[in-house]
């Protein structure tokens, strides 16, 4: 049995067409995962996502009887040109009083930019616990050519965090942002 050039062109059409709708249902998949993926990380607190909100301060009771050991951590994407590090690798703190520290971070570079720092908290069952009341990553940050500056951050952990949680890393990724803040 022989192929006519009708049955080749058909079949050829017809695999052009099945190609385009995976290529685009591929595309529509990718585009949706990426709000899919905050929706279940804001319900699940998987991921150490802390929000970007400031959080409502409200009394709470501090537990002096136990103590949770902060660690500190900072990173630049790929190719910033940035210098980034905490001023304190790791902080005792007891569940429900408040403490600041600061992060320093210097524009390494010849010409103004802004930065962006995204948080993020492990183990991430702390996440929802880790109740940050002021931060730098708020905000954007401007910096000018070679600049540097300390950035605080407020925070105190939730006494219902539970118990066998005794190490909690805040983790911070500093990202530049281009044409920010012009």
């Amino acid at each position: 049995m022989t192929e006519t050039p009708e049955k080749t062109a058909f079949a050829n059409k017809r695999l052009v067409q099945r190609l385009v709708l995976l290529t685009v249902g591929m595309f529509g998949f990718g585009f949706l995962l990426i709000p899919f993926y905050d929706v279940l990380c804001a319900i699940t607190g998987l991921n150490g996502k802390t929000g970007g909100q400031v959080t409502v301060v409200e009394p709470v009771k501090v537990d002096e009887s136990r103590t949770v050991t902060v660690e500190f951590v900072a990173s630049l994407n790929i190719g910033a040109p940035w210098e980034f590090t905490p001023k304190v690798a790791r902080m005792q703190v007891h569940p429900g009083q408040f403490y600041q520290t600061h992060f320093w971070a210097r524009n390494l570079a010849d010409q103004p930019m802004t930065g962006q720092a995204i948080p993020s908290v492990t183990p991430g069952l702390a996440a929802s616990h880790f109740q940050k009341i002021e931060c730098f990553c708020f905000n954007r940050q401007l910096f000018q050519a070679n600049e540097g500056k300390e950035m605080p951050v407020t925070f105190r952990i939730d006494p219902n965090l539970p118990a066998d949680v005794r190490t909690v890393t805040l983790s911070y990724t500093f990202f530049r942002i281009d044409n920010a803040g012009s």
